[in-house]
């Protein structure tokens, strides 16, 4: 049970504390960064609380844009351990409840503290207070599909080797967005795909099959890709229909890349840098 306050020089240390010592946490008002470090902190534990969220839409929204969090966050709320929902009428601070106290978030330059009260009578009246409002509160829908099946699909629908060079991108990644932070999931999905020469047609209709993005959006990417001269195409004939393309490198830059520079790379030929 958190009893004190605490300081700390991020908010994921303070979460780390508090996760460690609930079984049941009610996180309200979180901002980006909390959401960010509150995944992060979710997935390295062992045993893992349940975690009732209640932010503003327009912080879920901005904050799952981002694949790498996204992802894991649809790995622990399809495990039953994390609930995202929103918050219509937000109090000034962020807060952590459980049922032995309550966590109240300040940031004050670069630290960040936890201020702590374990009254009984406020404790239960903030505990009954924000699960109420969560039971009735819009559940917020994350259309990401959970890494763990993003992997296992990989693996077993376009191989081994493609799944690797997949992880070893985003490990190379700090965000994955496709917003000019960094490169979005359909983008490596493509680019890892022309690494291994696989076909457009697999690795379109495995994004498609599992909800990552539809197979237009996949031939978008590429068709943008290939104007910016990453990635080009070979027609592949098949017995029946029209031919297959199959993606490859349109620069030598990214033949000799490995896969945790790829996105380095990429993004560096892509903003002319």
């Amino acid at each position: 049970m958190v009893s004190q306050n605490l300081l700390e020089s991020d908010v994921e240390t303070i979460l780390e504390t508090t996760l460690a010592d609930a079984d049941e946490l009610v996180v309200v008002n979180p901002s980006h960064e909390t959401v960010r470090a509150l995944v992060s902190s979710m997935g390295e534990l062992d045993d893992v609380p349940v975690v009732n969220v209640l932010a503003e839409e327009r912080t879920l929204k901005d904050v799952m844009d981002d694949f790498l969090v996204a992802s894991a966050a649809a790995d622990l709320i399809e495990s039953d351990t994390l609930t995202l929902r929103v918050l219509e009428d937000p109090p000034v601070n962020s807060l952590l409840i459980s049922t032995d106290a309550v966590v109240s978030l300040a940031t004050a330059g670069e630290r960040v503290a936890g201020l702590t009260t374990t009254d009984d009578d406020f404790v239960t009246d903030a505990y009954e207070h924000y699960t109420d409002q969560w039971e009735i509160a819009k559940r917020f829908k994350l259309r990401t599909p959970p890494i763990s099946r993003v992997r296992e699909t990989l693996e077993r629908d376009i191989g081994d080797d493609v799944a690797a060079d997949f992880d070893d991108v985003l490990e190379s990644l700090e965000t994955a967005r496709g917003n000019g932070d960094g490169l979005d999931e359909v983008t490596i999905s493509l680019l890892v795909a022309a690494k291994n020469g696989e076909l457009l047609y697999d690795i379109s209709k495995w994004g498609e099959d599992i909800g990552l993005a539809s197979k237009a959006t996949f031939s978008r990417t590429k068709t943008q890709l290939e104007d910016q001269g990453l990635i080009d195409t070979e027609k592949v004939p098949i017995d029946v229909g029209r031919p297959r393309l199959r993606l490859k490198f349109g620069k030598d830059e990214l033949l000799d890349a490995s896969a945790a520079e790829l996105a380095g790379v990429a993004h560096s030929l892509i903003h002319g840098e």
